[in-house]
């Protein structure tokens, strides 16, 4: 009796952690479960673009931390998410998104085009990779919508640099 009741909850833990195993969680549920990107995900949702990155993609993110975010000038992240500054703040965000999954083996030197509509520049240096002035520190967080790939500062559209 021991072994079958052995058995059975051996069968059931892994039939559990099979399940947990094949859910996925999309962008902003792994930037949501992370401490590190809290203004992030409040700027996210400042700019209501919570359901968009939850959308069916692919994206690929590059995430800035929140010491990312804390090497901007002082003001600049309230300012940005002040509700009259919505238009401002979505646009900081989305130049922030590439079209389509990009893992980190297939990034290469060149501009890309954001989802703002405005060009990065991605550079690779052996095994360093920048997007315009930002680190890529961390890469390949594979989300069921995309990738996210951490970046150590806030990067800005052409219209937006004043703000930096």
């Amino acid at each position: 009796m021991k072994t079958m009741t052995t058995r059975i909850l051996a069968l059931t833990a892994a039939t559990t952690l099979g399940a947990f195993a094949g859910e996925k969680k999309d962008i902003v549920e792994i930037a949501s479960s992370n401490d590190d990107f809290s203004t992030l995900v409040a700027a996210v949702k400042a700019a209501d673009l919570v359901e968009t990155l939850q959308g069916e993609g692919p994206f690929t993110v590059f995430a800035p931390t929140n010491e990312a975010f804390a090497k901007l000038p002082d003001g600049t992240v309230d300012m940005l998410l002040k509700p009259e500054n919505k238009d401002k703040l979505a646009s900081v965000l989305t130049y922030h998104v590439v079209p389509g999954k990009v893992m980190a083996a297939d990034v290469s030197t060149g501009e890309v085009k954001t989802v703002n509509g405005d060009t990065a520049m991605i550079k690779v240096d052996g095994d360093t990779v920048t997007i315009d002035s930002a680190k890529v520190i961390k890469t390949d967080i594979v989300a069921s919508n995309g990738v996210i790939h951490v970046i150590d500062s806030v990067i800005m559209p052409a219209e937006d640099e004043e703000a930096e």
